[in-house]
């Protein structure tokens, strides 16, 4: 079988990511790993080794970091999901995130922020857990009648007169996924990404989007502090789950290893090339 596009654009992934995020320092710790951990350092370091050379250089700043991973993984979602739209129809845009009450499911959030501001004991009430911005959205267009009756005549004037796929009934986009990146996870930033999924399941008006999350993290204890559990997150995406696990293999860790595995078993934790076809659902 030739090589498929997922392949292809998933070894690419890598070397942008090699081009100047995933990187080593001069004493040869990964930058996606904790300094302070042996066992960071090893798996990282042998993760960089399957994946192809690394540049020496400097860690980056968290915040650089962060956001040189979003990019990446955007550009990423949006080369492949431009190839799948003979499975998954529709007019879509994937790009770095906005705030969710731009789209039809919780445009009710902006009457809610107004009221908010207009009101301090309301808004001491309300707090601000619903000022969900995501690092990545794929948004869908609502449809024009004409295209959806191409093929034959299935809507008009007489019903179906409040779905928002519907552009005659509403204007604003459809928000299809919310993605979270985290290029390294600590406890604080998995809860962080865990609440605004369950924050969006509580606060949409219609279709959940698929909530995912993709991270670089190299420690699979750490991993498991966002993948394990479910309803807040559909699913948690490794950047390299294919050369972790064998990493963890070759250096004979056994019970990573099986925490690894129940994860992967339970469906908690998929690759990367998982993302793009999981999000055609």
């Amino acid at each position: 079988m030739s090589e498929g596009l997922l392949t292809e654009a998933r070894r690419e992934f890598h070397a942008t990511l090699l081009g100047g995020l995933l990187t080593i320092n001069e004493k040869g710790f990964p930058s996606n790993a904790d300094k302070d951990s042996k066992t960071s350092v090893a798996i990282g370091s042998a993760i960089i080794e399957q994946l192809g050379p690394a540049k020496k250089a400097k860690k980056l700043p968290g915040q650089t970091a962060g956001a040189g991973f979003e990019e990446i993984c955007a550009s990423f979602v949006r080369l492949c999901f431009e190839h799948l739209v003979h499975v998954r129809p529709g007019e879509f845009d994937v790009r770095k995130g906005g705030f969710i009450a731009q789209f039809d499911q919780y445009a009710h959030l902006d009457k809610l922020e107004a009221i908010a501001k207009a009101n301090r004991e309301i808004a001491t009430a309300l707090g601000s857990d619903y000022l969900i911005k995501p690092d990545i959205v794929i948004a869908r267009k609502p449809e024009s009648d004409a295209a959806i009756n191409a093929a034959e005549n299935l809507v008009d004037d007489q019903t179906a007169r409040a779905t928002g796929l519907r552009a005659v009934n509403q204007d604003l986009e459809i928000l299809h996924a919310s993605i979270s990146c985290k290029w390294t996870l600590r406890s604080d930033r998995a809860q962080n990404a865990r609440s605004e999924g369950l924050n969006m399941v509580r606060n949409r008006k219609g279709r959940l989007p698929h909530i995912a999350a993709i991270t670089g993290e190299p420690m699979p204890t750490r991993i498991a502090s966002l993948a394990m559990g479910t309803g807040d997150i559909d699913c948690v995406y490794h950047f390299a789950l294919y050369e972790l696990r064998n990493a963890l293999v070759e250096q004979k860790r056994e019970d990573t290893l099986e925490l690894l595995d129940t994860m992967v078993d339970g469906k908690r934790l998929r690759d990367i090339s998982d993302l793009p076809l999981d999000l055609v659902v």
